[in-house]
């Protein structure tokens, strides 16, 4: 049977189907040839239209007032749309709305989709823009009612019948076999840089029209994750913002999904991306710090971590600081006081009990107190191993490296395949260093844990 192309254009409230309605659309069924039925009607969204959106279309909150509403038309609207090829100017906002308002009244579309936007640039290359109204001048095709439903239809038909005509290498039988994949990306995006991304590990970024990276994601394989932000037609606002805002990708390539994790983090702190919400929350991790009064005695404190000064060590909460400084502080029988475990003005009240020897209040010389304190950090110290792993880099020539410094994430980087670093200062000479926050120090904790041959220990 010859296929049948359903061209679509629907006026709306807004920018994202779960929160918008439809105010009008147009259909026309198209043989290949020629127009062989066709359909349009307002429709009461029952919801205002902003202001601006009615002096851009003309359909005012009065002209919808008495139109059906959607789920009158539902029925009519699907079977018109039923086993044809949905096509549209941008083809995905249209084809969200439409499969959005009838999957609410229980009509399931399943449509294989083109996009003018993305076959105009194939067939008619070299154009000054892609709009609908500018490709019309560009093309001399006659246009009449401006964003108005019918009017964009019956321009964006007039479109299809001419690319149907001078489509010599045959991109649309192509784009259709390749069952609407190009449909799904955005029409800025060329599928040709797309195919040649990579399947390997890494992380990629999407720009918006000013060049500004509006989202970071990881991948395990760079291609297929890329390529999922765009297999579906989601209503949600952030998945629309997506379609409407990418004009590039890019990416880095990394050796495993770990290095790609921890890059990610990286750069999301790095960046402040706007679609990257979840990640940007501040980390509330905290640190021993030690300082040296002007008595000579050393403090130690457990805080927020702070940008400018690097804690003795981590802890994940406040409280688990407090109650692994309150162990030590007995063990080594260090003064509360000193140790911001009391707040008082005088002595601790370990003076009292013995288990303080009065630093706080210089009975015991701040030489004799500073000793105890240096042997409870040297028995920290010694907790905190150096190592590196090891494991696939980029290509077979190398493997990727991921440095531990005294319990601290340092960096990752890539050495030959045959070389094993000994100490820390040979590991370095691969690494790029980068922050450590919180949860690379757990995700990169936990996987030399859990992977024990691919870790190695560095002497000092």
């Amino acid at each position: 049977m010859k296929e049948q192309y359903a061209i679509v254009d629907i006026e709306t409230t807004g920018g994202h189907a779960n929160a918008h309605g439809i105010t009008e659309i147009a259909i026309f069924i198209h043989d290949g040839e020629q127009v062989i039925d066709q359909y349009e009607t307002l429709i009461n969204p029952f919801q205002e239209i902003p202001i601006f959106i009615q002096g851009l279309t003309g359909i005012t909150d009065v002209m919808v007032s008495k139109a059906p509403a959607f789920s009158e038309v539902a029925e009519t609207i699907f079977k018109l749309l039923d086993n044809k090829i949905f096509i549209a100017h941008n083809v995905n906002f249209d084809y969200s709305f439409v499969h959005h308002h009838l999957k609410k009244e229980g009509y399931h579309l399943q449509s294989k989709k083109l996009c003018t936007v993305r076959l105009a640039r194939k067939v008619f290359p070299g154009l000054p823009s892609y709009s609908l109204g500018k490709l019309c001048r560009s093309l001399k095709i006659e246009t009449n009612s401006r964003h108005r439903a019918a009017g964009d239809a019956f321009a964006t038909t007039t479109l299809f019948k001419m690319m149907l005509d001078a489509d010599e290498h045959d991109y649309i039988n192509e784009a259709l076999k390749q069952k609407a994949k190009d449909a799904a990306l955005p029409s800025f995006i060329n599928r040709v840089e797309i195919e040649n991304i990579p399947r390997q590990p890494g992380v990629y970024y999407f720009k918006n029209k000013k060049d500004k990276i509006i989202y970071v994601g990881k991948a395990k394989n760079l291609h297929q994750r890329i390529l999922s932000h765009f297999s579906n037609n989601s209503p949600r606002k952030q998945k629309q913002e997506f379609l409407r805002e990418i004009r590039k990708i890019s990416h880095q390539v990394c050796g495993t999904e770990l290095q790609a994790l921890i890059l990610e983090n990286v750069e999301i702190k790095r960046l402040w991306p706007a679609q990257n919400k979840a990640a940007k929350s501040p980390e509330l991790s905290y640190g021993l710090y030690v300082y040296e009064d002007q008595k000579g005695y050393i403090h130690l404190g457990v805080g927020k971590k702070m940008k400018y000064f690097k804690p003795f060590c981590q802890f994940d909460s406040l409280l688990s600081g407090i109650n692994q400084l309150k162990v030590l502080c007995e063990e080594f029988r260090l003064c509360a006081k000193l140790c911001s475990l009391q707040k008082v003005k005088k002595s601790c009240l370990g003076v009292d009990d013995g288990t303080c020897l009065g630093a706080c209040n210089q009975i015991e010389s701040a030489e004799g107190y500073n000793l105890r304190v240096n042997e409870m950090l040297k028995s920290l110290s010694a907790e905190k191993v150096s190592y590196v792993i090891l494991d696939h880099g980029r290509n077979k020539l190398e493997r990727s490296c991921i440095l531990v410094d005294k319990g601290d994430f340092f960096g990752m980087g890539y050495l030959p395949q045959e070389i094993v670093p000994k100490n820390i200062a040979s590991a370095k000479s691969f690494i790029t260093p980068y922050p450590s926050y919180r949860f690379i120090q757990k995700i990169v904790s936990d996987y030399a844990e859990l992977n024990p041959t691919k870790k190695f220990i560095l002497s000092n």
